[in-house]
């Protein structure tokens, strides 16, 4: 038993060190591609806007958790731009735009989130609206860095210093 296993082993090496190699790419699409400076249907980081900062899908949340404290303390409020996201800091500006229909809108980042896998930001149900996504609940978005911070300020009562 143990030889024939021994023996069906090396077989198997001694196959696979005698099978052919992976062909290589064709030299014209090798000329073409070098020519053309990218793979077609690809962009390359270099030629996007440095204010990019991603794209996949997002949801909205609203109702159920309007009035409750969100992660940087401040209450919920279905009704303002805003938005969840795992990593932005709080107090910063998004642009985010619906891949769809091409419609966007400017988020102030106050909550973490979203934490369903495959999605990458959660907006509040106002920008929801503002995005026509209110009756598919998910859409595929981009997401850039504002250009200024024209968006709603952080509530200063919050933020303030007592005296």
């Amino acid at each position: 038993m143990r030889a024939s296993t021994v023996f069906l082993l090396l077989a198997l090496g001694f196959s696979t060190g005698c099978a052919s190699r992976a062909a290589k790419p064709d030299s014209r699409d090798e000329e073409t591609r070098t020519r053309s400076g990218s793979t077609p249907g690809v962009t390359r980081r270099e030629q996007m806007p440095r204010s990019y900062l991603g794209e996949g899908l997002a949801s909205f949340y609203g109702p159920g958790l309007h009035g409750r404290p969100t992660a940087s303390g401040e209450r919920f409020n279905q009704n303002a731009l805003t938005a969840a996201h795992r990593k932005a800091r709080f107090g910063s500006c998004m642009k985010v735009v619906n891949m769809e229909n091409g419609r966007s809108v400017q988020v102030r980042i106050n909550d973490r989130g979203p934490y369903v896998d495959g999605r990458v930001i959660d907006v509040s149900k106002a920008a929801a609206s503002k995005l026509g996504m209110l009756d598919k609940g998910v859409v595929r978005v981009r997401l850039y860095r504002c250009p200024d911070d024209t968006v709603s300020e952080i509530p200063q009562a919050m933020w303030a210093a007592p005296v």
